[in-house]
């Protein structure tokens, strides 16, 4: 018998509601359509969230306008992968502001991933604490993945995204084998037919 002692927020993990609300769905109540061949909406933002000159760290709704999103998996490659596993994947990273929260909630979406340490800004100077982006979305059931990895192997569209935890009860968080299923057609810049 092997024994594993972890924390649930140990490398790619989801956060269900229970992660954040004490009622909210945990582990064993997510439905599998919720978790596995999700369509992947990719957006590349290393252009938005430019930490390497003192820029923006927050990602807001304008980047998500052009897109009908209702029912899919949302994943935010912001280039900050590279740092993984380094202490500079500590500092203060690019997020997912509440704007942007908001607008994939009224959205539809169905997941929300990110390459970062949080979908929260985790620097207690500029949030304050505060975690709008883990509150709107597990409010609204929308699943939060965190610390993905080689999103630049995905197009902007057209692959198939999943992400499952075991079904444990009482549990909110717990780490993924997340990855996603990339059509031979598809081009991964474009997400165009090839």
């Amino acid at each position: 018998m092997d024994v594993l002692t972890m924390i649930g927020n140990t490398g790619t993990y989801l956060d269900s509601p229970f992660h954040r609300y004490d009622h909210g769905t945990d582990l064993s109540g997510l439905e599998l359509e919720t978790l596995v061949g999700l369509p992947a909406e990719l957006f590349r933002l290393s252009e938005v969230v430019d930490t390497s000159r003192g820029g923006a760290r927050g990602i807001g709704a304008e980047v998500f306008l052009d897109r009908d999103l209702a029912g899919s998996a949302v994943l935010l490659q912001t280039g900050w992968d590279r740092h993984f596993g380094t202490p500079a994947y500590g500092e203060p990273a690019p997020f997912l502001t509440e704007a942007g929260a908001q607008h994939l909630v009224d959205a539809g979406v169905t997941l929300v991933g990110i390459d970062s340490l949080n979908i929260d800004d985790t620097d207690p100077e500029s949030s304050g604490g505060a975690r709008p982006a883990h509150s709107l979305l597990l409010a609204a059931g929308i699943h939060v993945v965190e610390h993905l990895t080689n999103l630049g192997d995905v197009p902007p569209r057209g692959a198939r995204f999943t992400a499952v935890p075991p079904k444990v009860e009482g549990f909110g968080t717990f780490p993924v084998r997340a990855f996603a299923e990339v059509p031979r057609h598809v081009d991964n810049l474009t997400g165009q037919d090839s």
